[in-house]
């Protein structure tokens, strides 16, 4: 190796020592940056001359394990789901408030059923009427402002997906901006690690609002995708989020993957090809924290609400409602008669048969359905009773012929008087002779509209100031969705109190007859009632049955339970990216003690090639003077 060689030797390592103390600078001075990763000079061997060789540095590596990374991101998503989820369920626990203390939905019912006990001791107290009926108010009132606070916590979830959809679009854009920015650049060019850093963050903050994947291709160019596929960043190209606010939302707004009829805000994704997907319909996000905000909205918080507008609704019914059973036909063919007069819209008939060839129990419900919009009825699978919607109003000969067809694989069969004149009201129900059925029981439910009926039953409870609820199902929905907001006491009562215990004018009820608080009372603590499925209680072949008080504790527990999972989950994911974030930093963070360790080894280094210089040059002059 000749003296120039040596010199130019000893000068490449005094430039990478000049490098690599540059990128130690970095390190420590970035030591508490957010997002930065620590970086280490990648230096190569470049032969020189006959012997020896020249040391270059050609860039940076950032030293970081792609893989805990990867996960991170996964559970940052789940976390972020976790968390709303345990949020707006914690909230969700003091709408309905600490059972046992004033203002929830069981210390109003205790106080109502308890008041119709009192007024049975005293029936013809003006009082205990009096006391009574603000019972009954103050539990109409607890229900409205129950459902009050559950559209609150459903609009609000609403709402945060428009806010969410903002942060993440933007975070989509900066990663296809900074995609941009590194094409053409090395990976480990200085300038693309301080972007690909940047580049991270925003990945990072994405990984909260929604589930991610993230590939990185030859050219260094970060596509990301959710876990159902759906692409949201490519090369300079980024998917946007479109948020249409409906507003404030009620218990009748709801998602309806047709948006003419949806009363939800339209959540819908652009992708960088231009076409335009619905979130919802087609379920691409499964995990983050707007994943949650949609769970919430259009899932969970509908629940609920179906919870206490179908409390609302068996209280309504249980008071209003007169079943008559069916009059026996000894046949052949054997069955029951029931008379439809008087049947509202929503009232029912209830018929139980033996399937013969199964020996099975079966039930069917005829629902009394006058808006052609609203049939068929759907039913769940397995759905036990089934439900057939059928015009009551529609004159014997059509609703017969209906009822057949309908049910034609029952071996149930309908008909009506003969000659069927135009005013014919009686049903006759029985098998259709082959012996594959038998009618065990039937029965006609129909809603009490009169205070002074006769009877004890009376429409205590209302939908708003006076309207009956009946159960009407119309094309736009049931009558029970968002009942528990709109119940309140039937105006013409809180006008005439006395009317808690007279149910007769003529003759008139006796001074002291408990018969109506009797009834009344024996309705909401000891009546059993089934439940609809959709409540989250029971199944469609075997409904939750129960009292009302049971009912109401039942969910109570269940939304109870929904929160401290929610709450144990949130716990868990906060441990487990806690680990995986110091996993991560592991690697990637500044470790200030190695950065001084390598600070002495280039003090080191810089000196000793700064001294080969020396020599070189010591000996360069004392060759220059022999030569001399």
């Amino acid at each position: 190796m000749g003296l120039s060689s040596a010199l130019a030797t000893a000068m490449s390592g005094l430039r990478t020592n000049q490098a690599s103390l540059s990128i130690v600078s970095s390190n420590v001075a970035n030591a508490q940056t957010p997002g930065y990763v620590a970086q280490t000079p990648n230096q190569i061997e470049v032969v020189s001359g006959a012997y020896g060789a020249t040391v270059m540095t050609t860039g940076v590596s950032r030293e970081l394990d792609t893989f805990v990374l990867n996960q991170l991101r996964t559970e940052i998503g789940g976390s972020g789901y976790a968390d709303q989820m345990a949020n707006i369920l914690k909230q969700l626990q003091s709408v309905y408030g600490t059972p046992g203390n004033d203002g929830t939905l069981e210390n109003a019912l205790n106080n109502f059923t308890s008041s119709l006990q009192a007024l049975s001791t005293n029936a013809g107290s003006t009082s205990a009427q009096t006391v009574a009926l603000s019972a009954a108010q103050a539990l109409a009132q607890q229900l409205n402002a129950t459902t009050k606070g559950i559209q609150t916590l459903r609009s609000n979830a609403d709402q945060d997906i428009g806010t969410s959809a903002q942060l993440a679009n933007a975070a989509m854009q900066q990663v296809a901006d900074i995609n941009t920015k590194l094409q053409g650049l090395s990976p480990n060019d200085p300038t693309a690690a301080t972007l690909m850093d940047q580049r991270d963050q925003a990945i990072n903050t994405l990984a909260k609002y929604v589930d991610i994947r993230v590939v990185t291709d030859s050219s260094n160019q970060a596509n990301i995708y959710t876990t159902t596929g759906i692409q949201l960043v490519g090369a300079g190209l980024a998917s946007q989020f479109n948020y249409s606010s409906a507003g404030a939302l009620t218990a009748t707004s709801q998602y309806n993957s047709d948006p003419a009829k949806s009363g939800v805000s339209a959540f819908t994704v652009r992708l960088p090809n231009g076409s335009q997907i619905d979130v919802v319909a087609n379920n691409v996000l499964t995990s983050g924290q707007i994943a949650a905000d949609l769970k919430l909205r259009d899932q969970t918080l509908v629940q609920a609400q179906t919870q206490i507008d179908q409390l609302a609704a068996t209280m309504a019914s249980a008071l209003s409602d007169k079943t008559t059973a069916g009059s026996t036909v000894t046949g052949p063919p054997a069955g029951f008669d029931v008379d439809l007069a008087g049947a509202k819209p929503g009232n029912t008939v209830d018929i139980s048969y033996t399937d013969i060839a199964t020996n099975t129990q079966r039930k069917i419900t005829l629902v009394n359905v006058t808006d052609p919009a609203a049939l068929p009825l759907q039913n769940a699978t397995n759905a036990n009773p089934v439900r057939v919607g059928v015009d009551f109003s529609g004159g014997m000969g059509a609703i017969v012929t209906a009822l057949n067809s309908a049910l034609a694989g029952t071996h149930v069969q309908f008909s009506g008087p003969l000659p069927a004149p135009a005013t014919a009201t009686t049903l006759r129900i029985t098998d259709d002779g082959n012996g594959l059925a038998k009618v065990n029981s039937s029965s006609v439910t129909t809603t009490i509209s009169s205070l002074t009926s006769g009877n004890p039953q009376l429409p205590l409870f209302t939908d708003g100031g006076q309207a009956l609820y009946t159960g009407a199902i119309t094309g736009s929905g049931s009558q029970m969705t968002g009942l528990a907001g709109r119940i309140g006491v039937n105006t013409q009562l809180v006008n005439d109190p006395t009317r808690m215990s007279v149910y007769s004018t003529s003759p008139l009820t006796p001074a002291g007859d408990t018969t109506r608080s009797d009834y009344l009372y024996s309705q909401l603590t000891t009546a059993l009632y089934s439940y609809s499925p959709e409540t989250g209680l029971g199944s469609a072949s075997q409904p939750f049955t129960g009292n009302i008080s049971s009912y109401l504790q039942q969910f109570v527990s269940i939304q109870s339970s929904a929160a401290t999972q929610a709450s144990q989950l949130q716990q868990g994911q906060s441990v487990v990216v806690s680990t995986l974030q110091a996993k991560f930093n592991s690697t990637a963070s500044v470790n200030l003690d190695s950065e001084m360790s390598n600070l002495i080894q280039l003090q080191n280094a810089y000196a000793a090639n700064a001294h080969v210089m020396s020599v070189v040059q010591s000996m360069m002059t004392t060759l220059l003077q022999a030569q001399a």
